[in-house]
């Protein structure tokens, strides 16, 4: 049994591994795709080779799709990704398990991914969910062609259905002064409060800590998120991104709030003989001092908009309209992003960039400055050119 290799493209390689069919007592090919230096492509094919020797190789033409998304799950979305996407990679998949998961990986097209997004659409599956199927059936095939099970991948050519633009509800400064009396004296309250006050996700209020807080300083700060998941139930992790973890300053309306809160919960405690609250205790806790549930909040939210007559109103409605309320106010994009927590500036220019306004009749106004008027900054200044 021999290999060698073959340069399709500068990195790309063909490794090729000569067989003995002992059926037919023909000599066959496999070829496997490898990206990499040449070095690394002859280490893999010795690989390759040693694996078929020992009897410990599986031939690529015999994977098929679904047994492939089996080794994708369990080697590579367990090591890479958090245990709440997980699940979403898991349900994306079903999908294409049950459609084409009898295939043939190898013999996987471009035009069997497109029936399974007219499929989806066709049994009422939201344009939103063939985005997600189609974003997980990608990474998934490019594992594969890194693992050199496919020469390419098909999903790369085929184009999900577009989801309509779905604008979050911004809230004007009167509807959120509305919605903070309306729910004043409720369970949801406080959540309206910091929301609207820092701009934090759903996720890092519930994680919030009291250690995480400086009341005095009127600073918070957040470095972690809850997550639930069917397998792990309800627990805090790490943000995904540096800029996840940040310092906010808050507004003296809020610090009192929480202070109030503060005094408010330990009562409680007491009165139930829990005794005084930890520093590592949630913020928005249960009465025996737990996490909130992510999914029973997401749930509670709209009864409790349609209690108040606010139906409309989501829980991102309160992150977007602070980064808009501040954006709108002239606050530069830099400051409002590291507020969010964005891991880049471009992603707060993308969502909220047609927010800025007033600032193109400035750029006119400088270049008036600058070279109206007969400004001397103009080539020529203005005067008659000399003979």
């Amino acid at each position: 049994m021999r290999g060698h290799i073959r340069e399709r493209s500068p990195g790309h390689w063909a490794i090729v591994i000569d067989v003995h069919d002992p059926m037919t007592g023909r000599r066959k090919r496999r070829w496997h795709s490898f990206i990499g230096t040449k070095r690394q492509a002859q280490i893999r094919c010795a690989e390759l080779v040693a694996e078929l020797q020992s009897g410990a190789s599986i031939d690529p033409n015999k994977i098929t799709v679904a047994e492939f998304l089996d080794r994708f799950e369990r080697d590579w979305v367990v090591v890479h990704v958090s245990r709440c996407s997980g699940e979403r990679y898991r349900g994306a998949l079903g999908h294409v398990r049950q459609h084409v998961g009898d295939r043939s990986l190898q013999k996987l097209r471009a035009a069997d991914i497109a029936s399974l997004y007219a499929t989806m659409t066709r049994s009422g599956s939201a344009p939103r969910t063939i985005q997600v199927t189609h974003a997980c059936i990608h990474r998934a095939l490019d594992q594969a062609k890194a693992w050199g099970l496919v020469r390419d991948n098909v999903a790369a050519i085929v184009r999900p259905p577009k989801a309509p633009d779905q604008e979050t509800p911004m809230l004007q400064p009167a509807q959120a002064a509305a919605l903070l009396d309306r729910l004043r004296g409720k369970p949801l309250y406080l959540l309206a409060s910091l929301g609207l006050g820092t701009g934090m996700r759903r996720s890092e209020m519930l994680a919030l800590r009291w250690q995480d807080i400086d009341l005095d300083a009127g600073r918070l700060t957040i470095e972690r998120s809850l997550e639930q998941t069917t397998a792990g139930g309800v627990k805090p992790k790490s943000p995904k991104t540096r800029a996840g973890r940040r310092t906010i300053s808050l507004p003296p309306r809020l610090v009192a709030e929480l202070r109030a809160h503060w005094r408010e919960q330990q009562e409680q405690r007491l009165g139930m003989g829990l005794g005084k609250a930890p520093e590592t205790a949630p913020v928005l806790a249960t009465v025996d001092g737990g996490f909130l549930s992510p999914k029973g909040i997401t749930k509670a939210w709209p009864r409790a908009m349609a209690e108040i007559g606010m139906a409309g109103v989501t829980l991102h409605s309160l992150r977007h309209t602070h980064a808009s309320t501040l954006i709108a106010s002239g606050m530069d994009v830099l400051t409002v992003s590291r507020r969010l927590g964005h891991a880049s500036a471009v992603v707060t220019l993308r969502v909220y960039g047609h927010l800025i306004h007033g600032t193109d009749d400035r750029a006119a106004a400088i270049i008036e400055t600058a070279f109206g008027n007969g400004s001397n900054l103009v080539a020529g200044g203005g005067r008659k050119p000399e003979k």
